[in-house]
């Protein structure tokens, strides 16, 4: 009898092929991307966001979503994967729908000024907007799940208050979202700032799922997450190579890595169930699809030594 698979400790969702590569320059062919992600399914990833559904015109790096998720459908299926794509209003809600996903996450911003950047209007209007999206997506029985971006600090309106994140988080979660995830999109969080927001978030919505969204402008990132992990948080987001940024952050950087990540759970014996030796393997790959070196720790050193077996 085949053993049984074993859960990992931690979630790891890698978003290189929507975080990373919608601020490159260069527009990766979808081939590439499409072996990106069987490569990353391959290392041991189970949880993908490959996308998002925006007017092409504003963000052309993810035009190609709908096509990916098509291609990556069936072989995601077969091995238990998850592929997450963004919507921002109900147009992106259609196109999910159209394009077959089963796994939606929904964006607003804790920061007033980051939500007239990145949707054109304050929170609590996005808020109203999304709604809608919701109710179109979890008719098709879509998976809802929510980021809330600058939820720490914001390009245009400084640090948020954690009571501000609760509350959003509380609005999202009755909206209808099973997971919400708090995104330091410009990477300027510190430890205790983490700390703060996670607590406030867990005393307003004691069973909601939380998940952490990381940048690393700051190299605080790898600090943050393990400051999470402290408080029960098992989900990340995590950019193979650190790629990534947002358009519409003045200053963000690039994603914590997925590759530094793994490293530093191994090394504390935290299952994470990737190969980090096959995960070395497609970020190579990925450094030559964007053509240019890439931010994580791991991708300038020797190869770490191999993980032991956990007892």
């Amino acid at each position: 009898m085949a053993a049984e698979l074993r859960e990992p400790d931690v979630l790891i969702t890698d978003v290189a092929l929507r975080d990373g590569l919608q601020d490159e320059d260069t527009v990766v062919p979808t081939a590439t991307k499409l072996r990106l992600a069987r490569g990353l399914l391959a290392a041991g990833v189970r949880s993908l966001e490959i996308g998002s559904f925006v007017h092409p015109d504003r963000v052309p790096q993810m035009a190609d979503t709908d096509q990916l998720l098509h291609a990556l459908g069936a072989a995601s299926a077969t091995d238990g994967a998850t592929l997450h794509t963004l919507v921002f209003n109900d147009r992106g809600a259609r196109r999910a729908v159209a394009a077959g996903a089963r796994s939606v996450r929904l964006v607003v911003s804790a920061g007033d000024g980051h939500s007239h950047a990145n949707a054109g209007v304050g929170t609590a209007e996005a808020m109203d907007r999304l709604q809608s999206s919701v109710a179109i997506l979890q008719a098709d029985g879509i998976a809802v799940e929510a980021c809330i971006a600058t939820a720490f600090v914001c390009p245009f309106d400084g640090d948020i208050a954690p009571g501000t994140v609760a509350r959003v988080a509380t609005r999202l979660a009755a909206m209808g979202a099973g997971v919400v995830h708090l995104a330091d999109t410009v990477g300027a969080a510190h430890p205790s700032q983490i700390g703060r927001a996670v607590t406030a978030v867990r005393d307003a919505c004691p069973d909601l799922t939380l998940g952490l969204h990381l940048h690393n402008t700051y190299g605080m990132a790898s600090a943050a997450a393990w400051t999470a992990l402290q408080l029960g948080v098992r989900r990340f987001d995590a950019a193979l190579g650190g790629l990534g940024g947002c358009p519409f952050a003045p200053g963000a950087s690039g994603n914590v890595a997925t590759d530094d990540l793994v490293h530093l759970f191994h090394r504390e014996g935290i299952d994470t169930g990737i190969d980090s030796r096959l995960l070395a393997d497609v970020r190579d790959q990925l450094g030559t699809a964007v053509g240019h070196g890439l931010a994580s720790a791991l991708a300038g050193v020797p190869a770490p030594p191999a993980q032991r077996p956990r007892p």
